[in-house]
Formats: structure tokens, sequence, C-alpha cells
């Protein structure tokens, strides 16, 4: 592929495999969610997220209830991409995350993630491989909980 096409087809897939990143991680098995300390995990609220791929940013906020927090810190789920995590290690304020994705039309990204968390904030960074044998992309998100009560407008998670 031509640098040239490789960066219409990058700058066009930003936002996407910026998403893709943060929002296609399973979520984590509830036997394991109850086996860690709740000083280990993050807490229900209204969240704010911002990611970020070859220069293009996208903020959101949501609230996110108690019973969908494992979901959210685990990675939220999108209608347009379906990830999977082999690679899950999650623990002390550490995150690793290694998988794939893949959207409805079969399109697969290698995607890897890593970074730290607490309670009320993560920031993980990383990257996208649009294609095999290409760089990998990079890629971020942070996201961090605003309050614990969520605005009466607030969209949910």
């Amino acid at each position: 592929m031509k640098p040239s096409a490789l960066l219409r087809v990058a700058a066009v897939a930003a936002p996407v495999v910026a998403g893709a990143l943060f929002l296609g991680a399973p979520a984590q098995p509830q036997a394991a969610m109850t086996a860690q300390s709740s000083a280990d995990t993050v807490l229900p609220g209204y969240w704010e997220y911002t990611t970020s791929a070859v220069g293009v940013r996208d903020t959101e906020t949501k609230c996110v209830r108690p019973s969908e927090i494992n979901r959210f810190f685990g990675g939220l789920s999108t209608r347009r991409w379906r990830c999977t995590y082999p690679v899950r290690q999650v623990g002390n304020g550490s995150a690793r995350f290694e998988g794939t994705c893949t959207d409805h039309k079969n399109r697969r990204v290698n995607v890897r993630l890593n970074g730290t968390y607490q309670q009320e904030s993560f920031t993980f960074r990383g990257g996208a491989q649009l294609a095999r044998g290409t760089p990998y992309l990079p890629a971020s998100i942070t996201a961090r909980r605003i309050s614990a009560q969520c605005p009466a407008n607030a969209e949910y998670f």
C-alpha cells in the first residue's frame, strides 16, 4: 500500500480505531469481579472519557450504574466493533490488554493497550494495527469520574 493511501486510511479509521480500543474489551466475569477488592475497581457515577488517535480526539460523558461498572471498566461494547482480549491483566492499579476487534464487515484490527487506573480515573495508551505487517497507530484513552451522582439528563451506559 502506498504511504499516501495508508495515511488516508489511517485518517478515516482513526476515530473508529480509538473507539475500538476503548469500547471493545469484553466485560470481566462476575466471579472475578467479586474476588477483587473495591479499591481495585473503578467506581460507578458520571464519567467523562476521551479517545485520541492520529490527532483525532473525541470526548463523551456517560452515567455508569453499579451493575455496569465491570463492563464499563473492562471496556465498553459498541455496535460497530466486537473485540476479544485473550491477554487481559488487570490488578494493583495496572492493566494490559491485547486482542483483536472485528466489525460487521469482518474487518479485523489488532489492538494493544496498557496503562494505570484508580477508582476515579484511568489512562490507557496503545495502538491498533489496521493491516497485517503495518505499524501500530498510536492511540490513547483517558477517563475521569466527574461525580458520584449523574445529572437528570445524563446518557446512561
